[in-house]
């Protein structure tokens, strides 16, 4: 099939991630992507793959007479089989277009549960009510990366009949246990061996919850008597975010904590962490760091956001959003289950057989062949 795929905006972004991953490993289908805003960091790299990438540069938030009919023309330039959106924006805009260019095979995508007034742009509430308004006449489809994202748009009145989950998927061969890249990294940062080494790969946003993890890490401190440290990955996690700086002093945490900002070795980070946390507070649907720790061996602690217990499953812990007490308990948990190996290295095997056994690359994008091909045909494409 020739499937172009249509997404808000290309830079870092868990749904950016998940469509560059599909696109470089399906050699079965003819990809074709068009983001409505720039190209992106991920435009960039697949642009130097071969891989055909196109953007008609509309602003953020606005619409654009150019960007509307460059957008048509592409579609009818590349005139695909099945048009792949990945976002609320191209959802909406980029079916509509296709529509009027006269294209049938539509299927959408959602990658989000947070449509909270206080944390949600009031135009992507609006373009949601309005996604909600025609999904019985336009997609064929709707993927949900997530079953909360199911159960969250079906309350809002997208229609259930329609939708289907098609969990996230995961390379584990670039996430796996790489004995070499701990070591290298750990003495980097200078963590011993008997050092409980914690970390969170999130970009500083509120929905990921930063000061949930801050808070935890005090009281870990209070608690713990077995040496720790904690790692922070992500944009804007650095000493220049005065901030998180701030809530490191306040909690007395500067010598605990490392802020380690934007790094392109993630799966060496997650080698090289003993506990991945996540302390999310909302918004999650399927988040791809629980994923990528555990296919690397790493066990993981997380809020119950989204589908993030459905990912760890027994294989680590899930606690209440909000609650930094529990949070640190948990921590405190898996610190005192570490100091013996063998139930430890067992916990490890785990991690990494859930991923490849449930959420591996080729069982995603064969799931996505299987809804194209289902959607084609209720089109009465041929």
């Amino acid at each position: 099939m020739k499937v172009l795929h249509i997404i808000t905006a290309f830079d870092d972004g868990g749904a950016q991630a998940v469509l560059y991953r599909f696109v470089t490993t399906d050699k079965k289908n003819d990809h074709h992507i068009i983001s409505l805003m720039d190209i992106g960091s991920y435009g960039d790299r697949l642009l130097k793959l071969g891989i055909p990438m196109y953007s008609v540069d509309m602003p953020q938030a606005k619409l654009t007479i150019k960007g509307l009919i460059g957008l048509h023309q592409l579609i009818k330039q590349i005139d695909p089989d099945v048009i792949q959106t990945w976002m609320y924006h191209s959802d909406l805009i980029g079916s509509i277009i296709a529509r009027i260019a006269g294209k049938k095979t539509i299927v959408w995508g959602i990658h989000n549960t947070n449509l909270d007034p206080a944390q949600t742009a009031l135009t992507t509430r609006l373009t949601v009510r309005a996604c909600a308004l025609i999904s019985g006449a336009i997609p064929q489809k709707i993927i949900s990366c997530s079953q909360d994202g199911i159960r969250v748009h079906t309350e809002i009145g997208y229609k259930s009949e329609k939708m289907v989950v098609v969990p996230n998927g995961y390379d584990v061969s670039e996430f796996s246990p790489k004995p070499d890249d701990r070591d290298r990294l750990r003495r980097e940062w200078n963590i011993t061996a008997d050092t409980t080494l914690f970390g969170m790969v999130a970009r500083w946003d509120p929905q990921k919850d930063h000061p949930n993890l801050i808070a935890a890490l005090a009281h870990l401190k209070s608690q713990a008597t077995l040496p720790w440290h904690c790692v922070l990955v992500g944009s804007d996690v650095d000493g220049d975010n005065q901030e998180l700086v701030a809530l490191l002093s306040k909690y007395e945490l500067k010598d605990c904590v490392s802020l380690l900002g934007i790094r392109s070795d993630i799966p060496a980070v997650m080698n090289a962490l003993d506990l991945h946390v996540l302390s999310s507070s909302y918004g999650e649907a399927f988040p791809n760091v629980v994923s990528e720790a555990m296919a690397c061996g790493t066990p993981c602690v997380v809020t119950l956001v989204g589908d993030a217990a459905l990912i760890v499953g027994e294989t680590g812990w899930a606690v209440p959003p909000r609650d930094p007490i529990q949070l640190a308990n948990a921590m405190i948990e898996a610190v005192n289950e570490k100091s013996d190996p063998a139930v430890w290295a067992a916990r490890q095997a785990l991690c990494r057989e859930r991923i490849q056994s449930n959420f591996n690359l080729e069982m995603m994008i064969d799931k996505y062949n299987a809804v194209w091909n289902d959607s084609i045909l209720l089109a009465g494409v041929k």
